[in-house]
Parts: C-alpha cells; sequence; structure tokens
C-alpha cells in the first residue's frame, strides 16, 4: 500500500505522532549537548582555579630553578592522597620540556611531551602553536584519554613556562551519562504523555473529513434527498468544504428535480397524445354502436330476456364512453371567473369524507376577490388533489389544504399524513392506469392535464410520512 493510500484518519495523527517524536529527539539532543559543554565549562573553570593559584607561586620556584618546591606546589594543588591520581597536572618550561609534574616516575623531568605517547605529542604541538597567546584556553582531541587545559605562567607580564592540566574523560563520564539518563527519561514522559493528546487532536481534526468522504460517497448512488450529512459549517478550510457539499447537494436535488419533471412531462405528454388518439379512434364507432343499439330496440320486438341483454350491452358501452371520456381532458375558459366562494364549496364537499375518517382538515382559503381563471378545471384539481389525501391519510390522521394568490400565481398546497410515497411510485405518479397507481390512476391524470392545460405547474413531495402537493398557475390579466 502507498502512503497517499492511507486513510488521513490514520496518517494525520501519524504526523502529529512523528513531530512529537522529533521534537522531543531534538530537544533531548540539544539539552544532552548543553549537559555536555556545561561539564566542559566547568573543567575549564576548575583548571583556570588551579591555574590562578599556581601561577603565583610557581613562577617564583621556577625563576629560582626550585624543583621540589615546584613539584610540592603541584601536589598541593593536585590534593594528592598518596594513590595516583587520575587529573594530570605538567608544568613546561618555556622551550617546552618538562619541568615538574604530579606523575614523575613515567613523565621524567627535561623531557619533552612527544616521547610519552601521540596524545601528548599531540598536547605538546598544541602548546608550540600558540606560542605568545596568554591566555587559558581548553583543547581535546577524538578518542583521547583526557581533556586538557593550557595556562602560561607568567612572571611581569612575560610566559615563563605552561601549566597542562589533563583531566581523565572517566572523571566526568558518570555525572554525564547520569545527566543524559534524566534528560532522556524526560523526553520519554513527555512523549508518552503527549502521543494520546496528539492523536486525539489529529482525529478530532480529521473526523470531519472523515464524515465528509462518507457523504461523498453516498452520492451518485440514489436520490440526494436520502444524503443526511451533518457537516460543520465555518469559515475555515473544513466549514468551507460543508458549505460547498450541501450547496452541491441541492444543486444536485434540483437538477435531478428538474430532469424528472422533464422526462415525466415528455413521458406524460407522449401518453396523452396516445390516450387522446385512442379515445378519438374509440369515440366515434362506439356513438355509432349506441345509436344503433336504441334504434334497434326502438323498432324491434325483443323478450324479457333480449331487453335485459341490451340494458346490459348499452351499460358496458356507456362505461366505456366514460372511461374515454375522462382521457380527453379540457379545461374549459369559458367558466367564470374563481371566486373565494369555489374553494369554500370545494371544502363543503369533502366535509363527510373528513368525518367518516375522523380527520383533522385544516383550511386556509385566503383568497379575497375574484380572480381571472376558469373556476371549474380549477375547482375539478382542489377536489382532486384533496379527496386523494383524505383518502391517503390514515384513521385520525390530518389534511391542510390552502389557497391563495402572491405574485401573480394562484398556489394550491395539499399536505396529508400517510405513508411516504417512494421514489419509484413518484415518477409515475401521474400516468393514467399505472401499476402504482390507486385505482385507475385518472383523477391525477386529469389534475396534471388541466394544470398543464392552464400553463402551470405541479410538484409533489414525500418525506417523513407527510405528503405534499403543490400547484402554481400564472393568473393572466384579462383581454
Amino acid at each position: 500500500m502507498k502512503i497517499g493510500d492511507i486513510s488521513y484518519r490514520l496518517k494525520v495523527p501519524l504526523m502529529f505522532t512523528l513531530v512529537i517524536l522529533i521534537t522531543a529527539s531534538v530537544v533531548t539532543l540539544a539539552l544532552t549537548w548543553r549537559a555536555y559543554e556545561e561539564l566542559r565549562e566547568e573543567v575549564f573553570n576548575n583548571a583556570v582555579e588551579i591555574g590562578s593559584v599556581l601561577s603565583n607561586s610557581l613562577p617564583n620556584t621556577m625563576l629560582h630553578d626550585d624543583l621540589w618546591g615546584a613539584y610540592r606546589l603541584v601536589q598541593a594543588a593536585e590534593g594528592w592522597s598518596g594513590e595516583t591520581s587520575s587529573r594530570l597536572l605538567v608544568v613546561l618550561d618555556r622551550d617546552g620540556r618538562i619541568y615538574v609534574s604530579n606523575s614523575p616516575k613515567e613523565l621524567a623531568v627535561t623531557t619533552p611531551l612527544r616521547v610519552h605517547g601521540a596524545e601528548l605529542a599531540r598536547v605538546e604541538a598544541e602548546v608550540l602553536r600558540l606560542t605568545g597567546n596568554l591566555n587559558p584556553r581548553p583543547y581535546e582531541y577524538p578518542n583521547d584519554r583526557r581533556l586538557y587545559v593550557i595556562l602560561p605562567m607568567l612572571s611581569d607580564g612575560v610566559a615563563i613556562g605552561t601549566l597542562v592540566i589533563g583531566y581523565d574523560r572517566a572523571l566526568f563520564w558518570p555525572r554525564f551519562a547520569d545527566i543524559v539518563e534524566r534528560v532522556v527519561l524526560s523526553a520519554l514522559l513527555v512523549t508518552v504523555l503527549l502521543l494520546p493528546l496528539g492523536w486525539y487532536l489529529g482525529n478530532r481534526m480529521v473526523k470531519p473529513l472523515g464524515h465528509l468522504a462518507r457523504c461523498m460517497s453516498k452520492v451518485g448512488r440514489g436520490s440526494t434527498e436520502e444524503i443526511v450529512c451533518d457537516l460543520r459549517q465555518g469559515k475555515d478550510e473544513i466549514g468551507q468544504l460543508g458549505i460547498s457539499f450541501q450547496q452541491m447537494l441541492r444543486e444536485l436535488d434540483e437538477k435531478e428535480r428538474l430532469e424528472s419533471g422533464m422526462l415525466a412531462s415528455e413521458r406524460l405528454a407522449a401518453v396523452g397524445r396516445l390516450a387522446a388518439g385512442v379515445a378519438h379512434e374509440i369515440n366515434n364507432p362506439l356513438g355509432g354502436m349506441l345509436n344503433a343499439l336504441n334504434t334497434f330496440r326502438r323498432y324491434s320486438e325483443t323478450d324479457e330476456l333480449g331487453r335485459e341483454t341490451f340494458d346490459l350491452i348499452e351499460r358496458g358501452l356507456q362505461q366505456i364512453r366514460e372511461t374515454v371520456s375522462a382521457l380527453l381532458v379540457e379545461a374549459n375558459p369559458r367558466s367564470h371567473s374563481l371566486s373565494p366562494k369555489d374553494i369554500n364549496d370545494v371544502r363543503m364537499l369533502l366535509l363527510a369524507d373528513v368525518s367518516r375518517k375522523q380527520i383533522s382538515l385544516v383550511w386556509h382559503n385566503r383568497l379575497n376577490a375574484e380572480i381571472a381563471l376558469p373556476s371549474t378545471p380549477i375547482r375539478q384539481v382542489l377536489i382532486n388533489l384533496s379527496l386523494n389525501a383524505v383518502q391517503a391519510s390514515p384513521d385520525g390522521g390530518a389534511v391542510h389544504c390552502s389557497v391563495d394568490s402572491q405574485q401573480g400565481l394562484l398556489r394550491i398546497c395539499v399536505i396529508n399524513d400517510g405513508p411516504t410515497i417512494s421514489r419509484e411510485r413518484l415518477l409515475s405518479l401521474f400516468e393514467p392506469f399505472s401499476e402504482n397507481a390507486t385505482g385507475n390512476g385518472l383523477g391525477l391524470w386529469v389534475t396534471y392535464q388541466l394544470v398543464h392545460q392552464l400553463e402551470g405547474n405541479i410538484e409533489v413531495k414525500s418525506r417523513d410520512g407527510k405528503t405534499q402537493f403543490a400547484v402554481e398557475l400564472p393568473i393572466k390579466e384579462p383581454q
């Protein structure tokens, strides 16, 4: 698996962890180096203190060539206890030879340092290189046994010799190791405390992104109305993503609604043309058959069984005519203008069904004057939608109906309780004789045809046990 394929739910906390570990390592190294520098500084200061004490007395012994006195001063400065010391003190004359030391057996008097090993040879070279420098100075070489401090011995401001003090590294390694151990333990403790915090903060930061990713994965797999994502919205980047995602859902929902409406309109228009053509083709021979049947009944003598047969045929033909006539929907613009009384009449027609099912009917008729729209088709639309709402509502449910006119539009809204209509059924809700329709589906078919003949629009939404039909009809000014 590539690093880019790892989820941010793991990647960001791991990055926080890595940053914490790197920070802890850098701090540990810095503190360790600081501890080492402080130890070196302590060694140097100690050597300077010893050099300051010896510089007051050693030059006199060297000027009077008092070797024994110089040796006693060196031993006194060393604090010799009769055992081999781990600190080396060597006094060199102005020619760089050993004048006196605290280890006379190993470092013979008048011998140069270079004859006592490579380490002291490097010290001698450093002393000769810095001849004329009257300031104390440290010297160390990697892997050498000792750390050295070189101090000039002055008499009246003139160097008459050099004091070399060597400190065995083993003297301060235990202290250095102890300091390093404490620094490392402290860094580990802080790291252990910060790692859970970093992991928590990382997960908290990535959680909205994970939620957004899950929401994005739902897009294209179903209706956008079914995608419910509670995304945080704000001015930061994640908040802006939440705002953009919600806007995208709204635009996709609007696009789906327009596409569904367009497809439904085209399908219903095709069905309407087909139904009208079939109805006209059926009406012509149907009228001829009914006329022939009436003529035959008038001028023929038949027995009782024949008359019953003729009646049965006539009722069947009349039922066919009524069904075919329902498919030939035509809004009659010659009816009187719509008035508030027409809306109240529809309410009166619904009361019997409402009372029988014990439904709560909430009716808002906000018309206060006549509107330049034909009353007959609009009454038919309102009756069909209201009756469907009453029939779809469970016993004891509620139906809300409102009619008002604003901004040149007549708006009809009917809302009822009841089972949610599935998305598949919504696509064929206005088609006659649909397998998803209740009954033959001609009521909603007629409603759809009337609305579109009046150049209006009808929409239906069904969610959370509520179904809403909304109709908008343009109000045209009378010529």
